[in-house]
């Protein structure tokens, strides 16, 4: 039992998602999680509304390997290796305690690592039952796990308050990506509505198809050893046409380049994702590609998933065909950032190079009257700018250029600014252009709307102009 502390690799989120497959394969309706600092020695308590157990079932649950992986299971049952409620709750605590309510009776058992020695389960009858209640559980049926003697958790009981906070809202994000599909209702049940220390989680979609620039592509179905595996390609809206919320959103905590890939999911219940299972390196022009792969149970051996259910591996049947969808979809990705890229053939737009034909060759030069380089030439250090901006034009890679957009063009990565480096423009050159439009706000826009590269990223400029204050 003791072992079962170190199976997966869990952290509160993969943890507390574990107890919620259980909830969801009893029918629960809603689950409330309350995760509690309790100064520096954490209790936790997960309690939902599904069938609830019978005595003999709840024994059962707690015992340690308590189902066959290898056994047929239904088509919705989220679990699989009879450890999830054991291993999951032993990665965080030392004292694991289920109380269950079936047909209005209630009935109890735990676990205590510390008084494990003679493989004795602590049984708890009705009335101890509601002693330990919270308000939550229900009166008729439903199942709460209880989570005492956090020493994981807690750090061995050093964990600081604004720590344990952090936890708590990495894990409600982590669930409302987990169990989006759950939330939105978009499975073939009753929607579940997970309450995290009293607030409602709202479902985070990681493909955004709420969104009108969203692409999705069309559904593939593969049939594989019996099995039926769906994959759903989507391009992602370019970062000019996301709020700024919605950009740090779908971008998380590592940002896009690091969220492109595969989004595993095991009966709609997401199980990895931002991956390519070494089909394709991670890379800026394929940050907007998400897939979708839907697996069913079935397919658990074929995937290698593991006990945390945290990680799976790509079946080599698979392998090429997904290589071929990929190779695809960079194509299209590349295209999205292309055309968010300079250009220089729109006279109403003061872009940031310039064309020039004389005696009949072609140059290319940086456009002295762009706002932003006409404030530097302007400057006390202008000679200086000037001499470096000669010293890139001519020394121009016109060779290497002409070879890589003659035998690589796929392969070019000379996109538009970031949405960091667009606000970082901003903040460079509002003040000193404001003050050439005569501090006139209006004007100031009117000239920022006709200037790359804020003109094809105008909704990011737009946004921030009206944060910051700058708006006329």
């Amino acid at each position: 039992m003791t072992s079962a502390r170190s199976f997966g690799n869990y952290d509160l989120a993969a943890a507390l998602a574990d107890l919620i497959d259980n909830s969801i394969t009893a029918r629960a309706k809603n689950v409330w999680i309350a995760c509690r600092y309790n100064g520096g020695d954490p209790a936790v308590s997960i309690t939902d509304d599904g069938e609830g157990m019978s005595p003999d079932r709840l024994e059962e649950a707690m015992r340690p390997a308590s189902s066959n992986p290898s056994e047929e299971r239904s088509p919705d049952d989220l679990g699989r290796f009879g450890w999830g409620l054991k291993s999951a709750s032993f990665s965080q605590c030392k004292k694991l305690t289920v109380i269950s309510r079936k047909s209005g009776i209630a009935h109890g058992a735990e676990w205590d690592l510390d008084a494990i020695e003679d493989w004795s389960m602590g049984i708890l009858e009705a009335g101890e039952v509601d002693a330990i209640a919270t308000h939550e559980f229900p009166a008729d049926h439903g199942t709460e796990v209880t989570w005492s003697n956090c020493d994981r958790l807690s750090e061995n009981w050093k964990i600081s308050s604004q720590a344990f906070n952090e936890l708590i809202v990495h894990a409600m994000h982590e669930l409302a990506l987990i169990f989006h599909r759950f939330l939105e209702g978009k499975v073939d049940r009753q929607k579940l509505k997970i309450h995290f220390n009293g607030q409602a989680l709202e479902p985070f979609d990681p493909f955004h198809t709420s969104h009108n620039a969203t692409q999705p592509l069309e559904c593939e179905p593969l049939e594989v050893s019996g099995s039926r595996v769906e994959i759903r390609p989507f391009i992602l809206p370019h970062f000019s046409k996301l709020k700024e919320h919605e950009h740090e959103r779908l971008g998380g905590r590592e940002g896009f380049l690091k969220n492109q890939g595969f989004y595993v999911y095991r009966n709609n219940r997401l199980i990895i994702h931002g991956t390519w299972f070494g089909l394709v390196k991670h890379a800026e022009m394929s940050q907007l590609i998400r897939i979708s792969v839907d697996i069913p149970n079935t397919m658990d051996d074929m995937w290698k998933i593991t006990v945390d259910k945290s990680d799976a591996q790509l079946p080599s049947v698979l392998r090429m065909r997904l290589k071929q969808i990929v190779a695809g979809l960079r194509q299209r990705s590349t295209r999205v950032y292309r055309q968010r890229a300079g250009r220089i053939n729109d006279p109403t737009t003061e872009a940031v190079w310039t064309r020039y034909t004389r005696n009949n060759e072609i140059q290319y030069r940086v456009n002295r009257d762009h706002p932003i380089v006409a404030q530097h030439l302007s400057s006390d250090s202008g000679k200086e700018a000037s001499a470096v901006m000669k010293l890139i034009e001519r020394n121009f890679p016109v060779s290497s250029f002409m070879d890589d957009t003659a035998l690589r063009p796929e392969r070019l990565a000379q996109t538009a600014a970031s949405r960091r480096e667009i606000t970082d423009l901003l903040e460079a050159t509002l003040p000193r252009l404001l003050h050439e439009c005569g501090g006139d706000k209006q004007v100031m826009s009117q000239k920022l709307r006709q200037t790359e590269p804020f003109t094809v990223n105008w909704p990011v400029v737009e946004e921030y102009l009206q944060n910051h204050g700058w708006a006329a």
